[in-house]
């Protein structure tokens, strides 16, 4: 479904990607494993246009897509939640959600509303409510909600999991896994290795700008650099 070839990209002076290969197959759930500054962020952003690549192609579809403009982009079935969800804390839970339907024409945008009511029922609770003033979790539900009323082929999500409690950390997952099973390609980008391994189909490991490792993501969750590196060693069982 989409595919990264040589890709390299960074910011200024700092080359943030040096030269990565990534595919994500129609229907699975891709997970993009790191540390903090491995560039897995940078990927995400240059898949969607908001970083234009040094060198390199992405192509969705068959149809290279390499730095198109976001709109553009979001237009073709990419949508992104980025990293701290970047909801619009001025504008009602409603309002985030109309949002993200902006280039849709059709007639459906208000049943897609229901929809995600139904999903995450207490942003139907709040949906008069400011974003800003929601809980952390509410907002990712809220940041997850406006990214699928755009009806996305592939839904990119950047560190859903971060600053969140546990039990909501696993609804998200659990959310995450019916999104895929309901037709939705997804590319994970997850500090919470042992989560991010255990939803995907597939995996990647970046280190400093470069894919170090792949695989199948329940091979890699016993793989021992995995282990070593993320799930702290012989505990990952």
């Amino acid at each position: 479904m989409l595919e990264i070839k040589q890709m390299a990209a960074g910011y200024g002076n700092i080359t943030a990607l040096k030269g990565i290969d990534l595919f994500i197959p129609q229907g699975s759930i891709v997970s993009l494993i790191g540390a903090n500054g491995a560039g897995k962020t940078t990927t995400m952003k240059t898949i969607m246009g908001l970083i234009k690549p040094n060198s390199g192609q992405v192509t969705f579809e068959g149809k290279d897509i390499t730095g198109l403009a976001p709109y553009k982009i979001v237009s073709q079935g990419i949508s992104l939640v980025p990293e701290g969800r970047s909801i619009l804390a001025g504008m009602t839970v409603l309002e985030n959600l109309e949002m993200g339907a902006y280039q849709r024409n059709d007639s459906n945008i208000q049943v897609d509303i229901h929809k995600i009511f139904k999903r995450f029922p207490i942003l139907e609770e709040r949906k008069q409510q400011f974003g800003g003033t929601l809980s952390g979790g509410q907002q990712q539900m809220l940041a997850m909600g406006r990214a699928l009323m755009a009806r996305p082929k592939l839904l990119l999500l950047d560190e859903p999991s971060m600053g969140l409690a546990p039990l909501v950390v696993a609804d998200i997952f659990k959310v995450i896994q019916e999104i895929n099973g309901e037709g939705t390609t997804v590319l994970l980008v997850e500090q919470n290795v042992r989560q991010a391994l255990k939803v995907a189909h597939y995996a990647y490991v970046m280190e400093t700008g470069r894919i170090v490792l792949e695989g199948k993501a329940a091979d890699l969750v016993h793989d021992p650099k995995i282990m070593d590196a993320y799930l702290g060693g012989s505990r990952a069982g």
